[in-house]
């Protein structure tokens, strides 16, 4: 057990050649693995360099790389542009697709007790423990688990076994993780590694996948001046080591502490990015720490035309909308519908702006009609990119022509924003 490669660099970033050579150093210790599985992020984790190394590992494993399963969770599966923009050059019949609510084997359960101890009491039950059947039964001699580091609205910080019990997991523990996340509060866990989240993931993987041949790729990206994307570190191990030193870097280049409140925070979401609130909504979680009480939150949001990434949630979502979460927890104990989709449910509580502040959504393919029937204002897209164009604009405070001060945020997926107010009172 060891931390086998710790790479990490200042805001020019490691190179792809530094990258390959440390990344060589590490596999080459496993070249007499014969069946390897890798499991990177999807096209929603596009910065994170994963598909890079993804591409590296194909190289260097060769025909011994015999699966690659990007770590869906709950996502849709990626067309056939994103993979081969992700991963260029990695044939195609390779890539297994995750299906989290059909394709999955329960492999154990985290007792009731070790739940409700690291909960508070707020969550009872067992946690059941959950795998894709290609993990689980595939019989790989090695399997690289690749992903970024990065403040996370559920676990705190995310990626390691996350992406193994989510990304490659199964409905119910999808959804019973996602719920003691947003039970527990957003707040608690934000930027933190030791979460009561992880700690569960931590004991399931203890008790039931000391057997599974795993070796962890950590990466951590920053945003640096002129919108150019920096790799800060990476870190390889097989065990916590790896995700807790990728961790201590992101809290550094990922988290940014405002000295006070914007009224306006401003948030962008790329085109090929983002295409559901679902994923779209961390314009909002991830600044709900630093927007003052009574400010707004607006999101350009230009391909949105969906709630959810699934259509039984995109309906759900749709029933009930985004409302504060004491409403949504009275939902769910009185409708079984949600109460049977628990990932739903946080992600309701997740989009709330609890009545602190407004949303005010702006998306190419969402009606006024969609928008305000889930509980948020609606802004014509035209009309929001004419005043705040994305073109024009820097990361940051800045003043409008007409003295409006906004705060701008272009990656929104790939940080976390709070005010030092809010921090020192929390």
């Amino acid at each position: 057990m060891a931390l086998h490669l710790r790479l990490e660099a200042g805001s020019e970033g490691i190179s792809h050649e530094q990258l390959a050579d440390g990344l060589r150093s590490v596999w080459s210790r496993y070249d007499h693995c014969q069946r390897v599985l890798a499991i990177p992020p999807d096209f929603t984790r596009f910065p994170s360099r994963a598909g890079e190394i993804t591409v590296l590992a194909h190289g260097h494993f060769g025909d011994r790389l015999t699966d690659i399963m990007p770590a869906l969770g709950t996502h849709v599966a990626m067309p056939d542009w994103q993979r081969e923009r992700m991963f260029p050059g990695v044939p195609a019949e390779l890539f297994r697709v995750h299906d989290w609510r059909r394709d999955v084997v329960t492999i154990g359960q985290v007792p009731a007790e070790f739940v409700r101890r690291e909960t508070e009491g707020i969550c009872q039950r067992a946690w059941p423990v959950q795998l894709n059947r290609l993990v689980w039964e595939g019989g790989h001699d090695l399997i690289l688990s690749v992903g970024q580091v990065v403040p996370h609205e559920v676990i705190g910080m995310a990626n390691y076994n996350k992406n193994l019990f989510v990304g490659t997991g199964g409905s119910e523990g999808i959804n019973e993780s996602h719920f003691i996340g947003a039970a527990y509060g957003m707040e608690r866990i934000m930027g933190r590694a030791d979460t009561p989240l992880r700690r569960i993931l931590n004991e399931g993987q203890r008790l039931f996948c000391g057997h599974l041949p795993l070796l962890f790729v950590q990466t951590v990206v920053s945003v640096e001046e002129g919108d150019r994307l920096a790799l800060r570190g990476v870190y390889v191990g097989d065990d916590a080591e790896c995700f807790e030193a990728a961790a201590d870097l992101a809290r550094q280049v990922n988290f940014t502490v405002l000295d006070r409140e914007p009224t306006t925070m401003v948030v962008y979401l790329d085109p090929e990015e983002f295409h559901s609130t679902w994923l779209g909504n961390k314009a909002i979680y991830r600044t709900r720490m630093a927007v003052a009480t009574g400010g707004k939150v607006v999101v350009l949001a230009p391909e949105v035309g969906t709630f959810g990434e699934d259509p039984q949630i995109d309906r759900l979502i749709r029933k009930y909308g985004y409302r504060p979460s004491s409403v949504i927890m009275r939902l769910v104990d009185e409708n079984e519908d949600l109460r049977g989709n628990l990932s739903a449910a946080a992600h309701l509580i997740h989009g709330s702006s609890e009545e602190r502040f407004r949303v005010v959504y702006c998306p190419g393919k969402l009606s006024r009609e969609e928008v305000e029937g889930v509980g948020y204002e609606w802004m014509d897209l035209s009309e929001a990119l004419a005043r705040y164009n994305p073109e024009h604009l820097k990361d940051g405070f800045q003043t409008l022509p007409d003295g409006e001060e906004i705060f701008f945020i272009r990656h929104p997926a790939l940080g976390l924003w709070a005010s030092r107010e809010r921090l020192e009172t929390m």
